[in-house]
């Protein structure tokens, strides 16, 4: 986050504006979906071109699930910050910038583990932000998000590659009689 966005969005969630607009406290729930839709976006094009992991996919899919249904700042859904809650948005903020700067050199570098694993950091703290501004949404956690994804991805992946079981003896045999009877009305023609 530049400088200024920061200065802009302590004073906004401090309170200590210039009076220009009633809405500046809620500034932080408005950057911190920004800049989750904006990481989201970069860690989707690094993994568009393969067949994304179990955990790319939950990754994607829990910051789906922060962001959907996002409210507007001047939604009623959104309750007004106390000084200590918003302290504790800030703090939420701060760390989410901080994760974001070292989700920028994973993507320089390529590290698409990283990434992923960076992905759910941020999104835990834009979740905190939204669960301050918006105390009665039903956020889901990772580990739910990551239960269904897991169970989908091994779904999916047996019907690319069906683990089929280890055959009988019997099941061998009759494979081998029909192989040996094929054969031999072949040879009989």
């Amino acid at each position: 986050m530049s400088e200024n966005a920061e200065n802009t969005m302590n004073d906004a969630i401090s309170g200590s504006n210039d009076g220009s607009k009633a809405d500046d406290w809620q500034i932080g729930l408005k950057i911190a979906a920004e800049r989750l839709s904006i990481v989201r976006y970069v860690f989707l094009v690094q993994i568009e071109d393969g067949i994304a992991s179990a955990a790319q996919r939950a990754s994607l899919e829990y910051a789906d699930a922060v962001l959907i249904g996002w409210p507007e700042i001047d939604s009623p859904e959104v309750v007004e910050l106390t000084e200590a809650q918003a302290k504790v948005v800030r703090e939420h903020m701060e760390l989410m910038e901080s994760y974001i700067a070292k989700f920028s050199q994973m993507e320089h570098d390529g590290d698409i583990d990283g990434m992923t694993d960076t992905l759910i950091r941020i999104t835990e703290r834009v979740a905190e932000v939204r669960r301050l501004y918006q105390p009665e949404f039903p956020l889901p956690t990772f580990a739910e998000i990551r239960r269904v994804v897991q169970e989908e991805w091994d779904e999916d992946m047996g019907k690319i590659d069906p683990q089929e079981s280890d055959p009988t003896a019997d099941e061998i045999e009759r494979e081998t009689e029909s192989a040996d009877d094929a054969s031999g009305e072949g040879g009989q023609a």
